[in-house]
């Protein structure tokens, strides 16, 4: 039992079940014994890998498209560049030096970094340096041209679950029993609840909805309707959601979501119908990450690369491109969906 599920089981002993979403909130961002506010989830050492941790190619492709955007819409002086979950600020430093060639682009370009982990936020300081701003929500950005980038960030917002019943839904939460977080059901909830879900679910089947998520797409879409800008979102997910995804792992190891609290990565597929119906501003069609960076180029700058590498380095280049792109790999599971202003043209890589 970890620290974290000895609290919960007392919290559920005293208050009652919690919602998935409180879980998730107590598990990955407890002050002292969350998951990303205690530690560096990435990489080999770490829980899992993310593209930017894979190879540069991905931001260098992110940050051409973010700068063709600025350029297509003006190249407005000052903006925000900013990234949502920037992990050890990888992506940014691969976004800075793809962009450095771009006239004016640095000049305006006023970083926001959205972290939540003091660990984090101390190995982003170490390699972008302090001209940049750190904020605690999406709320905080400036009231100005934006032009942002999320990679793996809304996969980790707390989600709710509910269960289609033979008349209606229960919420699935999370209780104790012998010291030991466990699923369960609540009552039955009113007939009205997810009403419009009965046409494409049957009994017994789960959907998931993620009030924090449609509330930072509002925030982001915002921004860009009063603003301009663009925003890049990539994560793993798809257009609708149905059925369970709530998973968690550690040590690159799927496990149980409710067996380590604290100690394990919890995530769930993103929806992105729910996003894109909460941003107030015009958004590209669903997009596979592997075609998203074929359309900008990649794998003209992988063999560019290549050239340069011989024996187990090109190995490696070969196996990274291969990685980000490729259908079975992360090229169709991982999606892109741009948000931009209406009547604009959608941002390089992307359709309506």
């Amino acid at each position: 039992m970890t620290d974290l599920t000895a609290q919960l089981v007392a919290r559920i002993a005293a208050n009652g079940p919690l919602t998935i979403a409180e879980y998730m909130a107590e598990a990955l961002l407890h002050p002292t014994l969350g998951y990303y506010t205690t530690r560096d989830p990435l990489g080999a050492a770490g829980d899992f890998t993310t593209a930017p941790e894979i190879s540069q190619m991905f931001g260098e492709m992110l940050g051409l498209a973010l700068a063709q955007s600025w350029l297509d819409r003006g190249a407005p002086t000052p903006f925000t560049l900013a990234e949502l979950g920037p992990g050890r600020g990888t992506l940014m430093a691969d976004i800075l030096r793809a962009t450095r060639a771009v006239p004016g682009f640095h000049e305006a370009a006023q970083i926001s970094l959205v972290e939540a982990s003091p660990t984090l936020r101390a190995k982003q300081r170490t390699l972008l340096g302090e001209n940049i701003a750190w904020l605690d929500s999406v709320g905080q950005l400036p009231e100005q041209p934006l032009f942002l980038v999320a990679n793996e960030f809304f996969d980790a917002l707390p989600i709710r679950q509910y269960q289609r019943s033979a008349t209606g839904w229960r919420e699935r939460l999370v209780g104790a029993q012998d010291d030991t977080l466990i699923f369960g059901l609540s009552p039955e909830l009113p007939p009205e609840y997810f009403e419009q879900r009965r046409e494409d679910t049957t009994e017994g089947q789960i959907i998931e909805t993620c009030a924090a998520g449609a509330a930072v797409a509002e925030e982001i879409g915002a921004r860009i309707k009063d603003h301009g800008g663009v925003a890049f979102i990539v994560d793993y997910g798809d257009w609708h959601s149905l059925g369970d995804t709530f998973q968690a792992i550690a040590n690159h190891t799927h496990v149980d979501p409710l067996s380590i609290p604290g100690k394990a990565d919890l995530t769930a597929h993103v929806d992105f119908e729910a996003l894109a119906n909460a941003a107030p501003c015009a958004h590209s069609r669903l997009t596979p990450q592997g075609v998203f960076l074929e359309r900008l180029g990649i794998t003209a700058r992988a063999q560019t690369l290549a050239s340069q590498l011989a024996g187990p380095s090109l190995d490696s280049h070969i196996a990274a491109h291969r990685r980000l792109t490729h259908p079975e790999e992360m090229g169709n599971l991982f999606k892109v969906l741009a948000l931009y202003p209406a009547g604009a043209s959608p941002p390089p890589g992307c359709e309506t």
